[in-house]
């Protein structure tokens, strides 16, 4: 349910009605005390079973596992808590768990605080560094999905400098070679990915920067070298209207803001991240805690339901082959 502090436990309710369209059972990984003041400030009822270890968990209906980690008696909407922080770690290493057991499909993960992380000393900034870590996975890498867009990034969470700065072919070239193995496993034997530029108009042969003739063009070749379907550096103010109108089967963007601001444009509900190269399902919201307006009752669970949904497509899809690849580490529990 994300941090217990934000918005995450009224959105989680708000999406068990998608949840139950999809033919999906939730389970909530979370505190019932905390979901319970959440039900009250949205005037709802669910009535949700709990249970207190995975093993008592019913075998229908929604849930909640309560791992009774959080003081409900003096929780408090909208603040910065290592106690938050640290409960918001152990729902996601309880859910990946479950994943990697067998006993979920898929993880749909509401909002968790950075802040929090770190007061609760966390080594790892956010969710899809601890999901590396709790499946043990080097490589992975983020594509938000919407409407038939898929958008990848070459750079995370990096200032706008430090992003520019990591942009280098080899980087770039292990990127798609990332990108395109997880686009293969969702069914695309052999994938168009476009590359946005980084500069006005591609760099204007370096007239307005010398990164796509240093680094993004070369990798770009070095990919078609590979047999590779590879095209690009585009411009970013056409590449993505072209994505959405019916070309190509992903975008690689460059930075953050630069595929953040065109998915969210297009539907901000609709756009859900997904952590690609995971031996499990992960999608999520791509929002952040709300603290300014937690505990109100006015979060909209519009984002959260497209998570889900997107959630029960990705299992439809991947969750067999995804078993499989986990069947060696099951078998030697």
């Amino acid at each position: 349910m994300g941090d217990p502090s934000g918005i995450g436990p009224e959105i989680c309710l708000g999406a068990l009605e998608t949840a139950s369209e999809a033919g999906a059972q939730a389970v909530i990984v979370g505190d019932s005390g905390v979901l319970r003041r959440a039900a009250e400030v949205i005037g709802s009822d669910p009535a949700l079973e709990s249970a207190t270890s995975i093993d008592s968990l019913p075998s229908e209906g929604h849930c909640v596992l309560d791992l009774h980690n959080v003081d409900a008696a003096h929780h408090e909407f909208g603040r910065v808590k290592a106690e938050y922080g640290r409960a918001s770690v152990n729902y996601l290493k309880t859910a990946v768990g479950m994943c990697m057991g067998d006993r979920a499909g898929a993880i749909v993960t509401a909002p968790i605080n950075k802040e929090a992380l770190k007061a609760a000393e966390v080594p790892e900034p956010g969710h899809t560094e601890m999901l590396g870590t709790f499946t043990d996975t080097d490589v992975y890498e983020t594509m938000f999905m919407v409407e038939r867009m898929r958008i990848f990034f070459a750079t995370r969470h990096l200032s706008l400098r430090g992003a520019i700065d990591a942009i280098t072919r080899d980087g770039l070239l292990r990127t798609l070679e990332n990108v395109r193995n997880a686009l293969r496993l969702m069914g695309l034997d052999e994938p168009e990915i476009a590359v946005a530029a980084l500069n006005p108009h591609g760099g204007e042969g370096g007239l307005f920067g010398n990164e796509e003739m240093d680094a993004i063009r070369p990798a770009v070749e070095a990919a078609k070298n590979r047999g590779w379907n590879v095209v690009g550096p585009i411009p970013a103010d056409s590449i993505f209207a072209q994505h959405r109108q019916g070309r190509y089967d992903a975008v690689l963007s460059l930075f953050h803001d630069q595929g953040h601001i065109a998915s969210k444009t297009v539907d901000f509900d609709g756009t859900v991240s997904v952590t690609t190269g995971l031996p499990i399902i992960r999608t999520s919201v791509d929002h952040g805690t709300a603290f300014d307006i937690a505990g109100q009752g006015i979060a909209d669970p519009g984002n959260m339901r497209s998570a889900v949904r997107r959630a029960v497509e990705l299992h439809m899809s991947m969750g067999d082959h995804l078993r499989s690849l986990r069947e060696p580490t099951n078998n030697g529990r």
